[in-house]
């Protein structure tokens, strides 16, 4: 569950801002923001994450006060709740696509990495079409690649929320729909809560919910 509340976000320099009045995912829904380039798509996501903290309005992810938490706690909660997709990827180059997929565990104690859990992180890898190139470094594989094991990190801790930033942008159409799909699927079957950025208008119709930050309160 994502909900906000009079969020009014702008950047310390420059004339920025991002405004949302009223803004709300139920578990278990699939939801899209789009709006022009520039507009904030990203800022709302780190927003939600925790990652950035806003100067005013209310957060709450699965009844949990997001603003109300400290940067070190809301970290914690971060990796425990939420898998993020990245539109840079945000993977580590002298890492295997394996272990860039278990990060996760290997940043945090209180996940701890099994030999369920390198299995779970296997199979993802297949599903996405990149089991055959798991042993190979972030360089050594394609953009579309890399943005298939970033996908495959945010799924592997099974989160309750699911936030996606241009998951597809890299893909070719076939495949943007088969890695929409399992994000759908994925949400649909763990009831977590799925928020995807995205550009593409395409595939808005395999969303629940279309949210246009352009008309929520910009």
């Amino acid at each position: 569950m994502i909900e906000l509340s009079n969020i009014d976000y702008r950047y310390p320099e420059g004339d920025f801002r991002l405004a949302v009045g009223q803004l709300s995912v139920a578990r278990g829904r699939t939801a899209a923001i789009i709006g022009p380039s520039g507009c904030g798509k990203t800022t709302l996501l780190h927003l939600i994450a925790g990652i950035i903290p806003s100067q005013s309005g209310s957060i709450r992810v699965n009844e949990v006060d997001v603003q109300g938490l400290s940067e070190a706690e809301r970290r914690r909660f971060r990796i425990r709740n939420i898998g993020l997709v990245f539109q840079d990827f945000a993977l580590l180059d002298y890492l295997t696509l394996f272990d860039n997929i278990l990060l996760p565990y290997r940043i945090n104690p209180a996940l701890p990495l099994t030999r369920e859990i390198k299995l779970r992180a296997r199979t993802l890898g297949e599903r996405m079409g990149i089991g055959q190139k798991l042993h190979r470094h972030v360089k050594e594989v394609s953009y579309g690649e890399q943005q298939r094991a970033a996908i495959c990190r945010a799924l592997v801790t099974e989160p309750e929320i699911l936030l996606a930033d241009e998951p597809t942008g890299n893909l070719d159409p076939e495949n943007k729909r088969v890695i929409l799909d399992i994000l759908c699927r994925y949400a649909g079957q763990h009831q977590a809560t799925l928020l995807v950025a995205t550009h593409d208008h395409g595939l808005l119709e395999t969303f629940d919910q279309v949210l246009d930050l352009r008309e929520n309160g910009q």
